[in-house]
């Protein structure tokens, strides 16, 4: 069996947040954390028990040292990291806003190490992981990154591994929108499990309904779909099912950012321990709902003991017992059918 459980792979830039509220211009301190929505999600799984794999570029620089030993604190086996002589490590600026209303964010990431990424990078060992999670972040930083998702993706896909994807859709990195959709829904055409915003789907596909929506993945080769609609909840469907699980209400917002990580967190980790789908739904609900009430785009994701301290708890009467038991075949209706 795999060291790894799950793969992921990415940029990880290092983040400035602004220690007072205002225009960036006018911010004269700032706290040195770490961000990228691909990571986001690994550290996520990592806190909550699983052994996670980091595969990314940093620059031959003190943000890249930086970035490598807070995410190796975090649990992550770096060791699939590699460093860039050539290309210093991205880093963003991110505002600080008191009112709950999403942060500006200024990113300073094109050349950067991690936008080389390359198939050369996969190895024999980052194949044998039972789980991919990707994003359509990696491929709207370069060619090579993007040919090296599509590689990663195919060949787990292939060998019966399990892949989830969330498009993250980066506009401004992309060359136009056509080329974004068509790239992107290539890529979601890969995975198993496909976890869109409703805009995100809507401007993909072309449909409006999250049923529809749900229908054009499952279609492109998808075998299941949840359709995250902010504190509403969520929208899902499967071959053999489809529902909708309302939000986790939420007294204060203090940081959106990172709140579509933490469901895609809930989902992934559920869904590995062969938990339905609607209880994934759930689960991936409350660590959205957990990650907004949290200043920074991952300070909120739980450790295990806290989700079963604070979610298990209030869920206990509606959930299946949580244990780390991984499917060994290929994902498919043996999985679904639990959430049927």
């Amino acid at each position: 069996m795999s060291e790894i459980d799950i793969l992921s792979f990415g940029e990880t830039m290092a983040m400035f947040v602004a220690e007072q509220s205002g225009a960036l211009a006018s911010v004269e301190q700032f706290h040195k954390r770490i961000a990228g929505a691909d990571s986001n999600v690994a550290i996520g799984l990592s806190r909550l028990g699983f052994k996670v794999a980091w595969l990314s570029r940093v620059g031959a620089d003190s943000l890249g040292r930086f970035v490598v030993e807070t995410l190796a604190r975090e649990g992550l086996d770096c060791s699939h990291v590699e460093v860039d002589n050539a290309h210093p490590t991205g880093f963003q600026l991110k505002s600080r806003n008191d009112d709950g209303s999403d942060p500006t964010v200024e990113y300073f990431r094109r050349g950067s190490a991690a936008s080389h990424l390359s198939s050369q990078s996969i190895t024999p060992t980052l194949l044998s992981a039972r789980h991919l999670h990707a994003t359509g972040i990696p491929p709207a930083l370069s060619a090579s990154a993007r040919e090296m998702s599509r590689e990663l993706m195919t060949r787990m896909r292939n060998a019966g591994r399990s892949v989830s994807f969330d498009p993250n859709l980066r506009p401004s990195l992309w060359g136009s929108e056509q080329e974004m959709i068509r790239e992107i829904n290539r890529l979601a055409a890969l995975a198993h499990w496909v976890l869109p915003g409703l805009s995100e789907g809507r401007l993909l596909t072309g449909f409006e309904d999250p049923a529809d929506i749900a229908a054009f993945y499952l279609d492109q080769g998808a075998e299941a779909v949840a359709i995250k609609l902010g504190p509403q909840g969520a929208y899902y469907r499967t071959h053999l099912d489809q529902g909708f699980v309302a939000g986790v209400p939420v007294e204060t917002v203090v940081d959106t950012v990172g709140a579509g990580d933490g469901f895609a967190v809930g989902m992934i980790s559920a869904l590995l321990e062969h938990q339905s789908f609607p209880e994934a739904v759930r689960r991936a609900n409350w660590i959205g709902s957990r990650a907004v009430q949290s200043r920074g785009d991952m300070e909120g994701l739980p450790t295990r003991s806290e989700l079963i301290a604070e979610f298990e708890a209030a869920f206990a009467s509606k959930l299946a017992p949580t244990s780390l038991v991984y499917a060994t075949d290929t994902v498919g209706a043996s999985l679904l059918a639990k959430g049927a």
